[in-house]
């Protein structure tokens, strides 16, 4: 009897996916808090998932080069501009204090994730010993 990954493990690689973007981009605001004219962008990630799963294709591709591949950027997820929350001289809409705060919401969320999928990993393996 073959064992689904996908079954077991639902769309949690997915979020994992999404959550590493979400992080990327953060950290990419963070760095450029003093950049003039940058313009801070978040992923929304209910948003995201469910492009994810929409998108979902039978065929596998080996390279993200490949007819039917998808890339984990900030592109491909839809990443909009996010709205300032005070003006500033050289137009940056970087809030330090909001992207420490998403920074660390979006980390715990991909713990929580990450620790989700262990338990899922654990349970399968115990079964597969026959415990």
């Amino acid at each position: 009897m073959a064992i689904s990954f996908t079954n077991v493990l639902g769309n949690h690689e997915q979020a994992l996916r999404i959550r590493s973007a979400k992080a990327a981009l953060i950290a990419g605001n963070i760095a450029n808090a003093d950049t003039p004219h940058y313009k801070a962008r978040d992923i929304d990630f209910k948003q995201a998932l469910q492009q994810a799963q929409s998108n979902t294709a039978t065929l596998k591709s080996t390279n993200l080069n490949h007819f039917g591949g998808q890339a984990d950027n900030a592109a491909s997820l839809n990443a909009k501009y996010r709205v300032p929350t005070q003006g500033s001289f050289d137009d940056n809409t970087v809030d330090m204090d909001m992207e420490k705060a998403a920074f660390g919401e979006n980390s715990m969320h991909y713990l929580a994730t990450l620790r989700f999928l262990t338990g899922r990993f654990q349970t399968m393996s115990r079964a597969l010993r026959g415990e």
